[in-house]
Formats: structure tokens, sequence, C-alpha cells
């Protein structure tokens, strides 16, 4: 592995030890069949299992895999000190019970001839398929539709796949200031709002497993991140 590979990976995790291992074997291996030079970055946060006993475990086996522990659970805050810890041209923020080698086939080519700045794996977008149960499609397009009335969003879907070329990103990275699971929207709201290339692909969505937080248990924070991302974009003009 050089010391700037091509592609890094960003995952968030927490109390994952059930498929942590799997998934990241399955990943690699199919990354390595591809030929890419790359690195994956756990961003391992307020785990209560083994997870981190894993990951550590997983590490010192594997030269390409890194991990860091944050003590609170916060997907946002992990994903966000992921992707600044991440060396490559290329960075994709994946999610561990997804690692959908077709989305790395369609955007790390796309991406390495710079032909956008960043495409969203879009679960609402025409084509795609969505199997998650109904009640958590319909928080996706609430969501979605949350952030096009009150910020002008003009894309289908926020939050899970997204790739990026790393220079042109950070600067958006650096300017975002919300955290927990919308850190995610706000970074592809500004994205759009500052008129970088970004586009969408539909994807074929099938989770390993059940969320490990509850749907209902993130709606506060969702409506008090919105709202402190519509009051800083739409007063402050930050």
């Amino acid at each position: 592995m050089s010391a700037s590979p091509q592609l890094s990976i960003v995952i968030p995790v927490y109390n994952e030890e059930a498929i942590v291992e799997q998934a990241a074997t399955e990943l690699c291996a199919g990354l390595d069949s591809r030929g890419w030079d790359y690195e994956i970055i756990f961003a391992e946060n307020g785990s209560r299992d083994r997870t981190q006993e894993i990951l550590e475990r997983m590490t010192k086996a594997n030269q390409r895999l890194k991990w860091f522990h944050s003590e609170r659970p916060n997907y946002g805050v992990a994903l966000k000190a992921g992707i600044e810890m991440a060396r490559g041209e290329i960075v994709v923020c994946d999610e561990i019970d997804l690692c959908d080698l077709v989305f790395y086939d369609q955007v790390v080519p796309a991406l390495l001839r710079k032909e956008a700045d960043l495409i969203v794996g879009s679960k609402a977008a025409k084509g795609a398929s969505d199997q998650r149960p109904i009640i958590r499609r319909v928080a996706t397009r609430l969501h979605n539709g949350l952030l096009r009335l009150s910020l002008g969003f003009k894309g289908t879907d926020t939050h899970g796949l997204k790739a990026f070329r790393r220079e042109r990103l950070m600067p958006v990275i650096e300017r975002c200031v919300v955290d927990m699971d919308v850190f995610a929207s706000e970074f592809v709201v500004r994205a759009w709002r500052e008129n970088l290339d970004v586009r969408e692909i539909p994807i074929q969505l099938q989770e390993k497993r059940q969320p490990s937080i509850h749907l209902f248990r993130r709606v506060p924070n969702v409506l008090k991140n919105v709202a402190r991302l519509v009051y800083v974009i739409r007063v402050r003009g930050e």
C-alpha cells in the first residue's frame, strides 16, 4: 500500500460485532480483485460489545485496515473524523451493512476520470430498489422533502453511500457544523448549494441487519440539527 492510496473507504461502526469481520473480509476481497490501492477506516463510536476487540485484531492482521475509537455514539462525528483521516484521492462513505461493490464499480472509475465531484447512491432515485421496511422508506422521503423545502436541496437522497474527490470536497467538509445523522445530509446539501458537480445513481438496497439505533430515537436529534442547519445557512449565510 502506498503512502497515499487511490481509494479511502470510511465506515462508521457501532455495536457491529455480528457482521464487521465478515463484511470487511468480503469488501477487501472484492477490492483486491479489482486491483485498486485502498485503505479502509473504521470509525468506531461508542460500541459496548466486542466491536473494538475485533477491529484491533483485524487491523493488526491487515495493514490496509485502520480504526479509531470515539467514546460517544455519534454517526456524524465519527464519519467526519474518518473523512479527515482519509488519504486517498477518492473517498467512499460506506455502511457496514451495505458494502455494495456494484456501487464501487460505478463510481470509482468515474471519479478517477474526474467526471464528477460527488456521487450519491440514492435509495429514492428512479431505478432504485429499497428493500427496507416501509416506515424507513417513508422516513427517508420525509427527511429529504424537509431538506428540499427548507434548504432548496435538489436531489433525492443524502444519507448512505456516497463517493467523492477528496481535494474538491474537503473544503465543504470543513464548513459542516451539525453532527449525528444530519452531518451526511449537510455535506450533500452544501455540495449542491455550492454548485459542485453532484450526481446521483440509483442503488439496490438490501441491508444485512436491523438498524443499530431505532428510527424513532433518531427523530428529535434530526429535527434539532435540521433546524440548526437552516439557521446557519439561511439566517447567518454560512
